[in-house]
């Protein structure tokens, strides 16, 4: 039996598309990208956005204050060979941002801080003041696009539980407005406010906002018209939760041009737990995939993918690859793929000398986009690694470390490594909640986890689609 593993194949890095007709308005860097060319959806979006704001006593010219900066210009201190100078929200992307009316602008009382000292639960006090200062904007829906909602540091106690508590106040604020179709943006004084680097923070808050706003910074240029691409995530609530143990959530299910604004989330009752992790029954899995695609069909004038993907971290059982085959048994090819985070395999890249033929290894790490085919049913994908054409030299995001790649496992679906790998490469450029030139993680699974820890917190989920960006 031969110790050697299969040839490394490389795929490279996928374009980016900054127009939705002219097709040379693409790059590779999206930052880039935008400053060249404009948002995709340039002329889409409400112009001013408008921004209603909750702030501690006598600190909303803080927030205020911080609103303002969005409209100066800043060099970068830090990722100088990524990040592109901060040139202001209006030329970043085509449009303005300004404080919604007068009544929509909250500064809470003096009391607060004393009842949270005071209290044996400090984040019940603060959620729910914070919650009813939201609930008072709600009446003022028409008035604004989203709320900023300062965080100081003084209100730490209030951030998160109790040992044994599952409470976490980003996630607590999310559920319960995006319930309500509110996105907020929270702006806390030791991060967005303290953090020496402007033009880095600018460029995370500018992108929040717009995509909050319902934009779309931009799109994959180059990927198969018929293809869609789905990510499953299952959150866990408390033992002591009246409510169902599990609840399913679906990602969007993102076309072929990495978008998808909607996704599908319900509490599973059919579910077998094995080594703490849920499985679905077939029936659980021909409900949730049945309704992703319903999702796909409203989006595309009722016509189904030819080819879907569908993304998860734990193996697909017998009874989940037979759910989702019924369910998608009009595609022509379906690839049941569980990507697995945390493995042991690292990589060294070597050049080999071109006079005596022998390798060593480089000063470089192995490139972005690397596939070592494991088998035929596994490889190893490098998601983070060394890439060329887009900055001067090679760009290695982050600097440090060894990259690991993640583990791609096919339970279902045949052929090359090709078209699975250059998706998830792909789809790891989608994050438009991030400035950064990529995820570790394709979207389908990024932001499938954020949905479902934010999800397992709202009283109740319904039947009609949710939007990401109240999430984000």
């Amino acid at each position: 039996m031969s110790s050697e593993i299969s040839p490394h194949l490389f795929f490279p890095e996928a374009k980016l598309a900054f127009h939705p007709d002219r097709a040379s308005d693409v790059d590779l860097h999206p930052l880039r990208g935008l400053l060249r060319f404009g948002p995709y959806s340039s002329g889409l979006v409400p112009d001013p956005i408008r921004i209603a704001t909750i702030a501690p006593a006598r600190q909303g010219n803080r927030l205020y204050g911080f609103m303002k900066e969005l409209a100066f210009q800043y060099k970068p201190t830090e990722r100088k060979d990524y990040l592109p100078p901060w040139p202001g929200f209006r030329k970043a992307f085509n449009l303005d941002m300004r404080g919604a009316v007068k009544d929509c602008h909250i500064e809470l009382d003096d009391r607060l801080d004393g009842e949270m000292k005071d209290s044996v639960t400090p984040h019940v006090v603060l959620a729910d003041r914070l919650l009813r200062a939201i609930r008072s904007l709600e009446a003022r829906r028409d008035a604004f696009d989203i709320v900023f909602i300062y965080i100081p540091q003084s209100w730490a106690a209030g951030f998160t539980g109790a040992d044994g508590d599952d409470f976490d106040l980003h996630d607590h604020l999310k559920a319960a407005t995006a319930a309500r179709r509110i996105p907020i943006q929270l702006v806390r004084e030791d991060r967005a406010l303290a953090y020496p680097d402007r033009a880095s923070v600018m460029w995370r808050i500018g992108l929040a906002i717009y995509a909050k706003a319902g934009g779309i910074p931009w799109k994959l240029a180059d990927s198969d018209p018929e293809a869609a691409y789905i990510g499953l995530s299952y959150a866990l609530r408390p033992t002591e939760s009246d409510r169902p143990r599990f609840v399913t959530c679906c990602s969007q299910v993102f076309d072929a041009e990495g978008a998808g604004l909607e996704f599908v989330a319900y509490d599973a009752h059919e579910i077998d737990v094995q080594r703490d992790n849920p499985f679905m029954s077939r029936t659980e899995m021909f409900r949730v995939m049945g309704r992703s695609l319903d999702l796909y069909r409203r989006r595309h004038s009722g016509r189904s993918p030819r080819r879907v993907t569908v993304h998860k971290t734990t193996e697909f059982k017998k009874d989940e690859i037979d759910g989702c085959m019924e369910a998608l048994h009009l595609c022509e090819a379906v690839d049941l793929v569980q990507v697995v985070e945390d493995v042991g395999w690292r990589g060294v890249r070597i050049d080999r000398d071109r006079q005596s033929g022998k390798g060593k290894p480089t000063g470089y790490p192995v490139d972005r986009g690397t596939l070592i085919p494991l088998g035929d049913r596994e490889c190893l994908l490098w998601m983070h690694g060394d890439v060329k054409g887009v900055a001067e030299r090679s760009y290695y995001q982050g600097g440090r470390s060894t990259p690991r790649p993640i583990r791609l496992v096919r339970h279902a679906g045949h052929g090359s490594w090709n078209e699975t790998a250059r998706s998830a490469l792909a789809l790891a450029k989608m994050d438009w909640n991030n400035d950064a030139l990529y995820d570790m993680l394709p979207v389908t699974m990024a932001y499938a986890k954020t949905l479902a820890r934010v999800v397992k917190r709202m009283d109740g989920l319904g039947s009609a689609p949710y939007q990401f960006r109240f999430f984000m």
